[in-house]
């Protein structure tokens, strides 16, 4: 095995211990017992646990961050295509790698400031927010609130892959269908000045107890 190979081969076996255990639970012990091979080698590839977690997190970063975008840039697209393309594409992820995603959603900020899930997120968000702002314009809503509803959408598809990824059911295309369905359809009646029902009920009940008092 060339020294390339090697690295690839540890890098491989370090993500799913990472991905079983997380990052506290996985020693270089550990790696390097699986890979059949000895402690110093590990450390001569990666310096230690700390170096091959971060490869493992960057490249997991940079693939889920480059699946999104390219689905987000789609040349022609329309808004709802591309929201569509995006949601697809964080599933797609999230079928195909899920060792990587369990990583990525679980613990990547340690030793990686900038991978964690919440920054990888709020990046998608940021690209979201630019195609619902031309959205709400074309709608008369206030654009200076698309980037509330593009987290909030980003969190939708996040959280609702997190569940659906313990027993992959209904297919991953349902799931997309459903997500865009509240997403883009909830958008379509959005109200430009929307009220909690609560806030009237409550201060009905406060005019309520000031009567009380005043009599």
């Amino acid at each position: 095995m060339t020294a390339a190979q090697r690295r690839e081969q540890l890098l491989e076996i370090a993500r799913e211990l990472f991905a079983e255990r997380g990052y506290e639970g996985t020693s270089v012990e550990e790696i390097a017992a699986r890979a059949g091979v000895s402690k110093p080698v590990v450390y001569e590839h990666f310096g230690g646990k700390e170096g091959a977690y971060a490869v493992v997190v960057d490249r997991e970063v940079r693939t889920l961050h480059d699946s999104i975008r390219a689905a987000l840039t789609t040349p022609g697209a329309g808004s709802r295509e591309l929201l569509e393309r995006g949601a697809m594409a964080l599933l797609d992820y999230i079928d195909e790698r899920p060792d990587g995603f369990r990583i990525v959603a679980r613990d990547s900020s340690i030793g990686h400031p900038t991978g964690s899930f919440a920054s990888i997120l709020s990046d998608i968000a940021v690209q979201v927010e630019d195609i619902l702002e031309g959205e709400f314009s074309k709608l008369g809503h206030d654009p200076k609130f698309a980037g509330l509803y593009a987290q909030a959408l980003v969190g939708l598809v996040a959280m609702t892959g997190q569940q659906w990824l313990e027993n992959r059911e209904p297919d991953r295309l349902v799931v997309a269908r459903h997500l865009i369905n509240l997403a883009w359809n909830g958008m379509a009646h959005l109200k430009p000045d929307p009220k909690l029902i609560t806030e009237s009920i409550d201060r009905r009940r406060l005019e309520e107890l000031d009567g009380e008092e005043a009599s």
